[in-house]
């Protein structure tokens, strides 16, 4: 169900817009309806994107090192031998 709203512009912005949107063969209602649906679309997509990342950061890949004890097992140069 599509729903109209109001929308206050300049008057340069305005005739600017319709040019524009004249130029692309749309009207300036279906020039906003695409851009704010490219705008959501979008956040969306950097939502998803976030909410994999943060995934992986709870769960790291093993990369196949082992832990450091303490600070002698770090520093002990006749076990890198």
């Amino acid at each position: 169900m599509k729903q109209n709203i109001t929308l206050a512009l300049e008057q340069d912005l305005l005739k600017a817009a319709r040019a524009y949107a004249n130029r692309r063969g749309i009207s300036i209602s279906g020039l906003l309806a695409e851009e704010l649906r490219a705008k959501v679309e979008q956040e969306s997509q950097y939502q998803q994107a976030k909410q994999t990342a943060l995934a992986l950061l709870e769960n790291p890949w093993s990369l196949g090192g082992r832990g450091v004890v303490d600070r002698e097992d770090l520093h002990d140069r006749a076990a890198l031998r």
